[in-house]
């Protein structure tokens, strides 16, 4: 494996829109990320990672984007980007672009010409087609938003596709001027500076050309997925962006590729494919209720063991891991995977960094989930604001499939919106993020869980993760070592070790909230060996055999 900035950084993600608001219109915005620049150094993070900020409908909270070259008005102008690319740079962090290119809004220019007619010259850019003989949609896919993939256009009497909103129609990258746009645009922004791409859906950019229908599996509509995700001509249109884009810049890109396989990640990613940097899995946070993601049923850590295990070995030698608990799109890991009550929340918060920071790959921090951020209280779907959750529970719940009460659990567990909510700055009025009304509501444990209470506070969320980052910079091991499952049949310990020539290190995390009796051969008889990070303030009692409550703990030795 080669060394390289990228897989030696951490990464922060930033959802704009909930970070920090600075002109009080309730909405988080580029000079909020500005003022908290010195936080975000303080942390030890290396890398920014800006969910949308181009201009945008926000139908989908800027995943819509009506124009690539310009700022949401919300958050700011181009000259308050310059200013944080700027800013950020001098405090030595670089920042990654979210880049969405699968679909467009419905109000972008190409889109708005393409409808006219059906000989514009921009309505190849989009993937129109006609209706079956009776008028119905050209196949059966439903979109990930719910409903038809399909619309219907009156003004030519053709559907045009969109996998998510209706109003995100899904552009046409077999015509070669779309990727010159898009090609051209990407080589725009890196020459301003950026130091890289999250690139959204981009495993579903090639879609096979038939449009066969999908097979119905909810009973409502076929699934699109065979046949638009990793579709035919994805990697031929991936190489073809790293030969005129990537390539020709020193970035960090990561590819968002629902449902790819080891095998096809590396394809993605591998050192010697010349297409991008590492992609994002889903394995370990896809839903397997019968409602697919809507389900409130607890990981199965036996599960969740083997898919990140796989993932580590794997990719060994051929291609580098992402690593993350929870993002924009999934609910807060502490409420998900740990425990947010308030006797094993900050344990709990701990446990999963330590198990993930430690493992080979780069990690990416969600915004608040270095404060043990947790999930809403929700209890009416007029609090909502996703568009996923609000359409699901029109689909499901007014469709008459389930009940009004089992859907709100479904979404206080697996809502979007659960991430959204309002960064936890301070025990202030509206937590320190606007002194406006805030565009969806915060969290009302934020007296209990803000940032102010936990940097100066060596025991907090706050500084364990600091103190993660810095070890990470500190022991190459953690980044480079190779990685091995211990205790794999322990259905309540995630145990590792990491090795890299003699230096090696023992990962042991407790997901549950029971005491756990265990027996580690791989360190008796070692006895120069060092905590690097411990989760309880008193010391381990590793050596009577018994892990505690969400204990979590790595052992650093050398060997002879």
């Amino acid at each position: 494996m080669n060394k390289t900035w990228w897989k030696e950084a951490v990464v922060y993600q930033i959802y704009p829109r909930s970070f920090q608001d600075s002109n009080g219109d309730g909405i988080g915005d580029l000079n909020g990320i500005r003022q908290r620049l010195d936080y975000l150094k303080r942390l030890g993070i290396d890398v920014i990672w800006l969910s949308p900020v181009c201009q945008s409908p926000n139908d989908d909270n800027g995943y819509d984007i009506s124009n690539y070259q310009d700022i949401m008005n919300e958050f700011g102008n181009m000259k308050d980007f310059d200013d944080l690319l700027r800013e950020a740079h001098e405090k030595g962090i670089k920042i990654l672009l979210d880049l969405v290119v699968n679909h467009t809004s419905d109000e972008h220019p190409w889109f708005l010409e393409s409808r006219k007619s059906r000989e514009n010259p921009y309505r190849d850019y989009y993937i129109w087609r006609d209706g079956k003989e009776d008028g119905g949609c050209p196949n059966n896919w439903g979109s990930c938003f719910s409903g038809s993939a399909w619309e219907y256009d009156n003004e030519t009497g053709m559907y045009y596709l969109h996998l998510f909103s209706k109003k995100q129609p899904d552009l046409n990258w077999e015509n070669p001027k779309v990727r010159d746009e898009v090609f051209q645009m990407m080589n725009w922004w890196c020459e301003k500076g950026i130091d890289g791409f999250r690139m959204d859906v981009i495993s579903m950019i090639s879609k096979d050309q038939t449009f066969p229908d999908g097979e119905v599996i909810d009973g409502l509509y076929g699934d699109f997925t065979p046949y638009s995700i990793h579709g035919p001509r994805v990697h031929e249109y991936l190489k073809e962006m790293n030969r005129r884009v990537l390539s020709k810049y020193d970035l960090m890109t990561v590819g968002e590729t629902a449902g790819v396989t080891v095998e096809e990640a590396k394809r993605y990613a591998g050192e010697a494919e010349e297409e991008l940097n590492m992609v994002f899995h889903f394995e370990h946070v896809e839903g397997d209720g019968e409602l697919g993601k809507w389900t409130d049923q607890r990981p199965d850590l036996l599960k969740l063991k083997q898919i990140l295990s796989k993932w580590q070995i794997e990719l060994e030698n051929s291609a580098w891991n992402s690593l993350y608990w929870d993002n924009h799109d999934q609910p807060r890991a502490v409420s998900r995977f740990g425990n947010d009550s308030s006797e094993f929340r900050e344990l709990s918060a701990k446990m999963l960094a330590t198990c993930l920071h430690m493992m080979k790959g780069t990690p990416y921090i969600y915004q608040g989930e270095e404060l043990g951020m947790t999930n809403y209280p929700f209890s009416d779907i007029s609090q909502f604001q996703d568009i996923e959750s609000k359409n699901a529970y029109e689909e499901l719940v007014l469709g008459g499939h389930i009940s009004h009460e089992r859907m709100m659990d479904y979404l206080r567990c697996k809502s979007r919106d659960n991430a959204r909510t309002p960064m936890q700055w301070n025990n202030k009025e509206q937590a320190g993020f606007t002194n406006g009304t805030p565009w969806l509501a915060v969290n009302p444990n934020f007296k209990d869980i803000n940032a102010d209470q936990q940097i100066e506070d060596p025991d907090s969320v706050f500084s364990y993760y600091k103190t993660l980052i810095a070890l990470r910079k500190k022991y190459d091991v953690i980044v480079y070592g190779d990685y091995e499952l211990v205790l794999p049949e322990d259905s309540r310990i995630f145990a590792y070790r990491r090795s890299l020539e003699k230096e090696q290190i023992l990962v042991i995390c407790n997901f549950t909230e029971q005491e756990v009796r265990v027996t580690i051969p791989e360190i008796d008889g070692i006895e120069e060996k060092e905590y690097l990070i411990h989760n309880y303030k008193e010391t381990s009692s590793m050596h009577q055999g018994i892990i505690r409550p969400y204990e979590a703990f790595a052992i650093y030795w050398k060997e002879k």
